[in-house]
Order: structure tokens, then sequence, then C-alpha cells
């Protein structure tokens, strides 16, 4: 039988009040986790942060992501990362990306309790076994894989489930309309986690919460 995905809901506020309104709202519809991406808070002190993460008082994901894929951190690599190392007692799950110099990389994957090593293009989608090899360096790295790529045509779209078929503990994402039904089937492939938005996603063809809830339970009803 195949396991029920946890959906989470990113939350890319700049201020406390709209994270905690954001994470209220996603724990009300019962989102299984919910992101907390440090890089679009204005302050984003550590004791600060640690504050916020005790406020959600909810399982967490905490990324600080780099501004070459896609994140809005401005500040240097040593401190995106030590904010990661500093409140990573707080998290469930740390993301931090592939592409990280290791000596930063490694000093976060020592303190998290979990890590999702990921890897994004907003470009293109590389071919299946650059994809294959990017996600097996991720999972040398960490506990979870993930991958979100911008698909040029159906193809990319089917190596991206591809890939997640034949990988464990795998999250693959074909981002834009062309790549949205991914989000709902990597799932029964087994991918652990995939993402929905409230409203406004953070990525490209992310779907609201409840329809992605919807659609994945009958999906996987129609699988069993």
């Amino acid at each position: 039988m195949i396991s029920k995905p946890l959906i989470c809901v990113p939350i890319l506020q700049k201020d406390r009040k709209n994270v905690l309104e954001v994470a209220r709202e996603a724990i009300k519809l019962e989102a299984d986790l919910v992101e907390l991406r440090i890089d679009a808070l204005l302050d984003p002190d550590p004791q600060e942060v640690i504050h916020l993460m005790e406020e959600i008082n909810y399982p967490l994901i905490a990324t600080n992501r780099m501004r070459e894929e896609g994140g809005y951190f401005r500040g240097s690599e040593d401190l995106r990362t030590e904010i990661l190392i500093e409140t990573a007692d707080h998290a469930d799950y740390i993301d931090i990306e592939l592409q990280t110099e290791e000596k930063y990389r490694s000093q976060v994957v020592s303190v998290a309790k979990s890590t999702i090593i990921s890897y994004h293009d907003f470009q293109r989608t590389p071919h299946l076994k650059e994809l294959m090899e990017v996600v097996k360096r991720e999972k040398e790295v960490g506990n979870i894989a993930k991958f979100a790529v911008m698909p040029q045509n159906m193809q990319d779209t089917l190596n991206v489930l591809e890939v997640v078929n034949q990988t464990e503990d795998a999250i693959g994402i074909a981002m834009g309309k062309l790549g949205k039904y991914t989000r709902v089937v990597t799932p029964l492939l087994g991918s652990p986690i995939t993402y929905a938005s409230l409203k406004k996603g953070s990525a490209p063809g992310q779907m609201d919460i409840n329809d992605t809830r919807e659609i994945i339970e009958k999906l996987m009803v129609g699988e069993d």
C-alpha cells in the first residue's frame, strides 16, 4: 500500500504577523507541514527566527533559499548557513541546496534532525541521466532528495516521474502549468512530501492545498 504523502505549505512572508497568520491558516486546513522560508523574512536574526518557530509550534521545514535557486537571501553564504545551523534544533527538516559549498553544507547537515537536499532549475529540465545523477548525489548527502525543474515538453514531465519512481525518498516536481500534474502523481510513486499553497503559490504550478489533498486521495483510492 502506498504511504500517504505529507502535504507542506510554504510560508513566504516578510514579518512575524503575516508568517503566523499563514501558519495558522495552513494548520487549520490540516497541512502536515509548513515550510518557513527564512530568506523571505526582513529580519532573519536567528533568535527571532527561533521565537517564530516556537510560536508556530507545528511540524516544520526550515529553508533559507539562496538567490541562485529562486531565494531571497541577500547575505553571505556563511551567514545564510549559520542561520540554519542555529535554528536546526527547532525544525523537523532543514532544506539545503545541493550546490551549497560543501564546507557550509556539511555543517548544516551535521546538526539537522533530518535533511532535504534540493536542486532547482527554473529554466529547463535536465536530461534523465543528468537528473538521476543529481538525485544520486543528493541522497549521498542527506535524507531526502528534492528537485524542481521547468519542463519544456511532456517528455520532461515524464522524466521527472521516472526519477521519482526509481528513487526512494525523492521529491520530484515539474514546475509550471505543463508539470502541474506531477505534484499529485509523484506521491503515487513514493514521493514523501508534496507542496501546496493557500492562495498564491511559492513556485510555478503549485496547487491549492484542498485541491491537492482531494486529488491525491482520489488517486490513491483508485490505486488501492
